[in-house]
C-alpha cells in the first residue's frame, strides 16, 4: 500500500509583498489586506493540506547598507506580524492548521502562553509555534546577543515555561456548572513561580485550559523548528511535532536525516514517530517532458540580468552587496562581517570547496541553474519536471525512505499555490500519496492520523 504522507506550505517570505516582482502581482491583490492570505489558505485546505507555516524575521537591520539591501527588492522586508494574520485564516478555513514564527526572545513568556492559548481555543486547536533562535534582531529587546548555543538554552526555557503556564490549571479546575454556579476551584490552580537564567516570572495563567483532543491527546499548540545544526535537531528530538528539515531529496539523504531526528527524540524519552520530517520542496511544474527539458536548458547559461536577480536575493540574506562585485573576479570571502549568517555563507558556496579563485559570475550560475527531478547529480536531485515525474519523486522518497512528507516553498498566493498543485494534487491523491479527507481534533490529530 503506497505510504500517506503529510503536506504543509512554507509562506517563505513572510507577511510581507507577495507577487512583488512578479507577473502575478498584477493580479491587484493587496499584500496589506487579508483577501490573499484567506483565499490562498482556501485552496490549501481543498487541496488537503495539514498546515500554513509562516516564516518571520523581526528585523531588518539598522546600519543604512544593510536597510538599503533588505527592502529595495522587497527580500528581507517589509514583514508585518505573522500572529495578526493567523487569526484571518482561521476564520477562512475550518482544518487547516496555521503555524507563525515566533522567536523566543521576542515574546515574554506569560504573554506568549496567554496570546497562544486563546488561538488555540478560537482556532479549535489548530495553532502551531514555529520556534526560531534568531539572535539578529536582539537589540530592538534591549536583549544581549546570544551565541548559537545559548540561544537554544533560552528557547527551551521558554518553551518549558509556556508549558508551565498552560498547566497551571489542575485536573478538574475548570467545572463551569450552571447548576452549582461555580465557574472554576481555585484550589486546584497552581501559583506557578519561575526563576530562570532567561525568564522571571509569576503565574498561574489566567487563561482556560487548553482543550483536549477527541481521544484525551494534548490540547497544547503543536510546536515546529527547522535548525538543521546539531543542537537544532536535538531541540526538535526534544519538542517538536514537526521538524522543517532541508536535505538532498534522495532517499539516502533523507534517511539518515530522519534517523538523526528520531535519534534525538528517543534521547530525550519520545517516541519517535511523534516528530513528522518534513523537507522543504520548491517544485517547478512544467506541462511536459519537452518543457522541463527547455527550462533546464534556458537555465545552463544565464544572462547577467538574472545573475544580478540572484545576486539581489543572497545580498539581502548576506547583509553584503554582492551586485556592486566584479562577476569575473573570485569572491573574496573577507568581505563578510562577522555578524553574517555562516551557514548562508555556506550556503552561497554550494557545491564549491571554497571562494577560492571562482568567479562570482560561477556561483551565481550555480543558484540559477535549474535540473530536472528525474536526474540526480553528486546526490543532488532538481526541481523541474512534470506533475507525474515531480509525484513519482514524493511517492519514492515515501516508500523507499519512510519520509514523512514535504513541505511546498513559496509565495501564499492563489497564482504561486495554482501553478504548483492544479497537476500535482489530483494526481498525489489517485496514487494515495495526498488525504483526501481531515478527521476533527484540529492539527495536532491531523499529523497523527498517519
Amino acid at each position: 500500500m503506497t505510504r500517506q504522507q503529510h503536506f504543509g506550505w512554507f509562506l517563505s517570505r513572510g507577511f510581507g509583498p507577495h507577487g512583488w516582482g512578479r507577473p502575478s502581482y498584477e493580479w491587484n491583490y493587496a499584500w496589506q489586506k487579508p483577501d490573499l492570505y484567506q483565499q490562498s489558505a482556501r485552496d490549501l485546505e481543498q487541496a488537503g493540506f495539514d498546515f500554513v507555516l509562516i516564516e518571520d524575521a523581526l528585523s531588518v537591520g539598522i546600519t543604512p547598507e544593510t536597510l538599503n539591501l533588505r527592502v529595495r527588492k522587497a527580500y528581507g522586508g517589509p514583514k508585518h506580524d505573522p500572529w495578526t494574520l493567523a487569526p484571518y485564516l482561521f476564520a477562512a478555513t475550518r482544518h487547516l492548521g496555521v503555524i507563525p514564527t515566533v522567536n523566543a526572545g521576542a515574546y515574554p513568556p506569560y504573554l506568549a502562553a496567554r496570546q497562544f492559548a486563546s488561538l488555540q481555543h478560537l482556532s479549535s486547536s489548530r495553532l502551531g509555534l514555529n520556534v526560531v533562535t534568531d539572535v539578529g534582531s536582539a537589540h530592538h529587546f534591549g536583549l544581549e546577543r546570544l551565541s548559537h548555543d545559548a540561544a537554544y538554552d533560552r528557547a527551551q526555557e521558554w518553551l518549558d515555561a509556556l508549558r508551565l503556564l498552560w498547566h497551571s490549571w489542575g485536573d478538574g479546575a475548570l467545572i463551569a456548572d450552571p447548576a452549582s454556579q461555580i465557574y472554576a476551584d481555585g484550589s486546584k490552580i497552581s501559583a506557578v513561580q519561575h526563576r530562570g537564567e532567561y525568564f522571571s516570572f509569576d503565574g498561574p495563567l489566567n487563561a482556560e485550559p487548553l482543550p483536549s483532543g477527541p481521544n484525551g491527546e494534548s490540547g497544547d499548540p503543536i510546536v515546529a523548528s527547522p535548525g538543521g545544526s546539531p543542537r537544532g535537531i536535538g531541540f526538535a528530538g526534544a519538542n517538536s511535532q514537526i521538524q522543517l528539515a532541508l536535505s538532498n531529496l534522495d532517499a539516502d539523504s533523507i534517511r539518515s536525516y530522519r534517523a538523526r531526528v528520531h535519534a534525538a527524540a528517543a534521547e530525550n524519552g519520545r517516541d519517535p514517530s511523534d516528530v513528522k520530517v518534513l523537507f522543504v520542496f520548491k517544485p517547478i511544474v512544467a506541462a511536459s517532458r519537452e518543457e522541463a527539458d527547455r527550462i533546464v536548458a534556458a537555465s545552463a547559461s544565464p544572462g547577467d540580468g538574472t545573475l544580478r536577480e540572484v545576486a539581489e536575493a543572497w545580498s539581502s540574506d548576506l547583509e553584503t552587496d554582492l551586485t556592486v562585485l566584479d562577476l569575473d573576479r573570485p569572491l573574496d570571502p573577507a568581505i563578510f562581517g562577522e555578524h553574517v549568517s555562516k551557514g548562508t555563507i555556506r550556503g552561497l558556496q554550494g557545491t564549491f570547496d571554497s571562494f577560492d579563485g571562482v568567479p562570482l559570475r560561477d556561483i551565481l550560475t550555480g543558484k540559477a541553474r535549474l535540473g530536472r527531478v528525474t536526474d540526480v547529480t553528486d546526490g543532488i536531485g532538481g526541481t523541474v519536471g512534470t506533475a507525474d515525474e515531480i509525484a513519482d519523486v514524493i511517492e519514492a522518497l515515501g516508500e523507499d525512505a519512510d519520509n514523512d512528507g514535504v513541505i511546498f516553498s513559496g509565495d501564499l498566493h492563489p497564482v504561486t499555490i495554482h501553478r504548483a498543485l492544479d497537476e500535482l494534487v489530483p494526481i498525489l491523491r489517485r496514487r494515495g500519496i495526498l488525504r483526501s479527507e481531515y478527521v476533527d481534533g484540529g492539527l495536532r490529530a491531523n499529523l497523527s492520523a498517519f
